[in-house]
């Protein structure tokens, strides 16, 4: 007998643990400590893997910045997610900033602050209007103040 998905609909594999359309949970299971992003739509409910950010910062440092393309890439596609705003992907952001010689950077950081609050309204997370500050501190070259910033507002929806 087939099994369905209680969120989507779709068909479920016999030994699944969660849908591999929406990621729901199937049958109440738990997550067992792996990293799948899980949306639960019945419950308006976004969850997102919590990172550590001094190892965020220290792999971007050991990696002369490989992991930080990766990290803004990350970032940027969790926030997407969860201020339901579709605006560019975390690779074409990083194209982006790429094509225009750093500007986009400034743009995109001002929109982070931007999106991250209204995230927080919508999930009663308490995430201020940062998009300024984010811009100054893009400006005057500190950048990876801003990550950690930003990382922490996302690691707010992993709770």
């Amino acid at each position: 007998m087939a099994k369905f998905c209680s969120n989507c609909g779709n068909e479920l594999s016999e030994n699944s643990n969660f849908c591999a359309k929406c990621g729901s949970s199937v049958n109440g299971n738990e997550n067992n400590g792996s990293t799948v992003v899980i949306n639960n739509y019945n419950n308006n409910e976004v969850k997102l893997p919590e990172r550590n950010i001094v190892v965020c910062i220290l792999l971007s440092l050991i990696t002369c910045g490989i992991y930080g393309i990766y990290w803004f890439i990350v970032m940027t596609d969790e926030s997407n997610m969860v201020s339901d705003e579709q605006t560019a992907s975390g690779g074409m952001a990083f194209l982006f900033t790429i094509i225009t010689c750093g500007i986009y950077f400034y743009y995109w950081n001002y929109k982070m602050g931007q999106k991250l609050h209204q995230a927080g309204q919508k999930y009663n997370k308490p995430i201020g209007d940062n998009s300024i500050v984010y811009l100054l501190l893009s400006i005057f070259g500190l950048g990876i103040i801003n990550y950690c910033i930003i990382q922490s507002d996302l690691n707010r929806f992993s709770k």
